[in-house]
């Protein structure tokens, strides 16, 4: 199975996100280009906030830095990296389903990645706004919600 993940859902790989399932090993991973700074991002907000050390968030901001470098024995990311086309898509789709800035740009990136010959169908994020977005552009969602959940 092949997922775009957003950087949401991206942190649930290195850190615990309290309600959130970790991302796990679901085949190939899509990121934006933007996880580059959004992850590492998040990991040090965490630390911010008392709830990892910072050895901790060195060392998983390393871990995220490897994997997403590709350097990982066997984990690595599909990259979709920024262009123009992105930031125009993106701003089409700020007004339609009243996206913030960096959200928008994921789900443009999403929306590359699934009309290149990635055969990219499946979005991930925690983000109820950026959630019913994807899948009003055609994704399926993880995590799947369940009765009661999200």
């Amino acid at each position: 199975m092949i997922v775009f993940a957003d950087s949401s859902a991206l942190v649930t790989r290195y850190a615990d996100e309290p309600g959130r399932p970790a991302l796990g090993e679901p085949g190939t991973l899509v990121v934006s280009q933007l996880a580059r700074v959004e992850v590492p991002s998040a990991i040090w907000r965490k630390h911010r906030l008392g709830e990892l050390s910072a050895a901790d968030a060195a060392l998983l901001t390393a871990a995220f830095e490897a994997d997403y470098a590709g350097t990982t024995a066997g984990l690595g990311y599909a990259v979709v990296l920024l262009t123009q086309a992105i930031v125009e898509v993106a701003a089409r789709y700020i007004p339609v389903h009243r996206l913030r800035a960096f959200d928008a740009l994921q789900l443009a990136s999403a929306a590359a990645a699934q009309t290149a010959a990635l055969d990219c169908r499946t979005f991930a994020a925690y983000d109820r706004t950026l959630r019913a977005a994807a899948a009003a552009e055609g994704f399926l969602l993880f995590p799947v919600e369940t009765a009661g959940s999200g």
